[in-house]
């Protein structure tokens, strides 16, 4: 199965704390819609969880087992740390309905990636219909650039995305003071192409390389778009479909 076009869901969400405290996460209602805009219908969703941003923490990949576990999903870890845990990494995502990369440094998981070939692969993998998604550096990573704490604190722009999408792309956007500035200086100056940006919590649905909507799984998390303008960086809210 394989959604009816190439698809990227980029989020600044997807995970929510245990209600029950059985464990400690659950898939929240991002990692859900990008299940069902694979189409996958029939037997059980298959997943792919890409942890490269945060290097490959055993730890947290056991935490998405349990959540996957919860929701009766099927789901598979590519590591690259010490070296790839597939023999054949584009046949084993090729097979997945979803590939989900989590948070961390966009600069090292783009780094790594590319040593490996998986900017390629995953271009092959998003043209034949497997679901592309993430949060933060698995947001930012399908986009042209955007702006990371990757080099340290101080927030600075990161130009050398995948391009998958030709825009500019902002997360955190109402939970980190600095990110909001710093997407407009980045659009103000030409550092960035227009640039879609997301509070947590709230994700962007990609068609081809054509944004489609808006979509939240909390009440309030908006997005919102940053265009160049005559008179610097002009800011637009989306309209977004709650989940």
């Amino acid at each position: 199965m394989a959604a009816d076009s190439p698809t990227i869901l980029a989020t600044s969400g997807g995970l929510r704390l245990n209600e029950e405290g059985r464990r400690r996460l659950d898939f929240a209602p991002l990692v859900h819609l990008a299940v069902e805009l694979s189409g996958v219908a029939g037997r059980v969703p298959r997943l792919c969880a890409i942890g490269t941003a945060g290097g490959d923490q055993r730890a947290a990949a056991a935490e998405l087992d349990e959540a996957a576990r919860g929701v009766g999903f099927e789901l598979s870890h590519l590591h690259l740390f010490p070296m790839p845990n597939v023999a054949d990494v584009e046949a084993h995502l090729l097979a997945q309905d979803v590939i989900w990369v989590g948070g961390g440094s966009v600069a090292n998981l783009l780094a790594v990636w590319r040593v490996h070939g998986l900017d390629d692969v995953l271009r092959r993998v998003w043209q034949a219909g497997v679901v592309l998604g993430g949060v933060s550096a698995g947001s930012i990573c399908w986009h042209a650039g955007g702006v990371t704490d990757s080099f340290g604190p101080l927030l600075r722009p990161v130009t050398d995305g995948l391009g998958f999408l030709p825009y500019g792309n902002g997360v955190h956007y109402d939970s980190e003071a600095g990110r909001r500035p710093a997407v407009h200086a980045l659009v103000a100056d030409g550092t960035l192409p227009m640039t879609y940006c997301t509070d947590d919590g709230a994700g962007l649905v990609y068609r081809g390389t054509e944004f489609v909507e808006a979509v939240a799984e909390v009440p309030r998390a908006g997005a919102y778009l940053v265009e160049r303008g005559s008179d610097g960086a002009r800011e637009h809210r989306l309209p977004v479909r709650r989940l």
